[in-house]
């Protein structure tokens, strides 16, 4: 993806990830670096992920200090092998490759130490908007977590510099999930080392950022959003209880997040073909149903006016007059996300069992 981010820091944001992985000037519940959730549905997902005999990355051919030169230059700072952090933040990535894990070598990580003006100016308004998110939902917490964003060595300066950018389409996983930058989850990093590119050294890298989730909407494959839908809203995501995506739209993307470490690794070069989930094993995990079975239980439940508007929207989105995210708007606004949720949990049930 062509985004670019800034260095940042304020004098009340810390450079180094303390010792409970959470920052308490946030107040949220980031992801422990130190100790992995033990309760983490995902802690086993990719345990299965298939590996082809594809390049080992263990051996490097140059000691990785001139290949990431480049960050040192950019203001960042590299944290040694014996660092603390560094140890944290390489077994909490390793851990969760799975499989891959064998095969990929962690070579660098590089710390945001916020060292320019902008950087601190930007940072300060990290933290400024995670105090408003918390004050809009009226609760003690902006959902601040840390995720992984993939990029290559050049855009890492970029970001670190200006800021993320976007160029007006969707470039991460073709776009499926609107318009905004896509970010994985800490406790799974797999979708972000997919989309990682190599570099002239055979480098991949990730940046960790702090993400402001605040409270996220479920957003369907194929949207067309591009910003919240509500005021309520302040991110999206590709499941509500399991999320392998975060998605800050454009107009957050600045604002919303705060790019802390870098993370540079060696890795098979075919990637995309080695994490692929046989799809005979894969249920779906998103609250999802035919829209005509959806209309067929909602039938039971609604007016026969709201059913029949519903299938007038439905038929607009079949000839292609409204988007798919215009039709499952209009159909929350008709039934209300209570029913819709119990409607779909019990067509999950019967289907799947789960």
């Amino acid at each position: 993806m062509a985004d670019h981010a800034d260095q940042c820091r304020s004098p009340t944001v810390h450079a180094a990830i303390p010792d409970d992985a959470v920052a308490p000037e946030y107040n949220h519940p980031a992801i422990d670096l130190n100790r992995p959730e033990q309760n983490d549905p995902m802690d086993d997902r990719d345990s299965d992920s298939s590996l082809s005999d594809c390049e080992s990355v263990v051996s490097s051919e140059q000691p990785p200090g001139a290949a990431l030169s480049p960050f040192v230059e950019c203001g960042l700072t590299e944290l040694g092998e014996g660092d603390r952090v560094h140890g944290l933040i390489k077994e909490r990535f390793v851990s969760r490759l799975g499989a891959l894990a064998a095969q990929v070598a962690v070579v660098g990580i590089h710390q945001n130490r916020y060292a320019s003006v902008a950087a601190k100016a930007r940072a300060q308004a990290f933290q400024v908007y995670s105090e408003a998110v918390q004050k809009k939902g009226g609760g003690d917490t902006a959902n601040v977590r840390y995720a992984w964003y993939a990029t290559s060595k050049e855009e890492v300066s970029k970001i670190l510099s200006y800021g993320f950018g976007y160029s007006g389409k969707p470039e991460s996983n073709n776009g499926l999930y609107g318009c905004g930058i896509y970010f994985s989850p800490d406790s799974h990093p797999l979708e972000s080392v997919k989309s990682a590119p190599r570099d002239e050294d055979g480098l991949r890298h990730l940046l960790l950022c702090r993400v402001i989730l605040g409270k996220p909407e479920l957003v369907s494959p194929g949207s067309e959003q591009s910003h919240p839908s509500s005021e309520q809203y302040d991110s999206g995501v590709d499941d509500l209880s399991s999320p392998r995506r975060y998605i800050v739209w454009s107009t957050h993307m600045n604002t919303h997040v705060l790019p802390e470490y870098v993370v540079s690794f060696r890795a098979p070069c075919c990637l995309r073909g080695l994490l692929r989930t046989p799809e005979k094993s894969r249920k779906p995990t998103s609250p999802w149903m035919p829209f005509p079975t959806l209309i067929s239980e909602l039938s039971k439940i609604l007016r026969p006016s709201d059913v029949s508007l519903i299938s007038k929207y439905y038929k607009d989105h079949k000839g292609g007059k409204i988007s798919r995210h215009v039709l499952i708007q209009k159909v929350r606004q008709i039934a209300g996300d209570g029913l819709l949720t119990r409607i779909i949990k019990s067509f999950r049930i019967k289907q799947f069992g789960a």
